[in-house]
């Protein structure tokens, strides 16, 4: 499901900033397009479920011995 999301785009020096105003996600880009279609990367990058980089390390507690 895709939800809207209202952004605003200002200049600073030779860049373009883009914000969404729900939520704390911020781009930029040399231009306004490309700041708001990098924008749009980090909200879909913001909404996509976490992936473990590497699996996890299973420790014995202290005391225990393996079965």
């Amino acid at each position: 499901m895709k939800r809207p999301f209202a952004a605003t785009v200002w200049r600073e020096g030779n860049w373009y900033v883009s914000q969404c105003l729900e939520l704390d996600v911020a781009s930029q880009g040399a231009s306004e397009a490309e700041a708001l279609a990098n924008l749009r990367e980090a909200l879909e990058l913001h909404f996509e479920p976490p992936q473990a980089t590497r699996p996890p390390e299973m420790r014995r507690g202290a005391g225990r011995q393996a079965c």
